[in-house]
């Protein structure tokens, strides 16, 4: 029987809420920013708190 596998890349898995909502707090940015960070930069933390950095000094 196959399964079939959906890829919503609009969410983030289980275990990682808790690493939106860290990088969410120590960075400052919203949720959702935190989610689209983390999914394109993925665990690298040096480089995704530069990016939001980056992305407060916009706003």
């Amino acid at each position: 029987m196959a399964v079939k596998r959906t890829s919503d890349m609009s969410r983030v898995k289980k275990g990682a809420e808790l690493e939106v909502e860290h990088l969410a707090e120590v960075t400052d940015v919203t949720p959702k920013q935190a989610r689209a960070l983390l999914r394109k930069h993925g665990a690298d933390w040096q480089r995704l708190k530069d990016e939001a950095e980056d992305l407060k000094k916009e706003d």
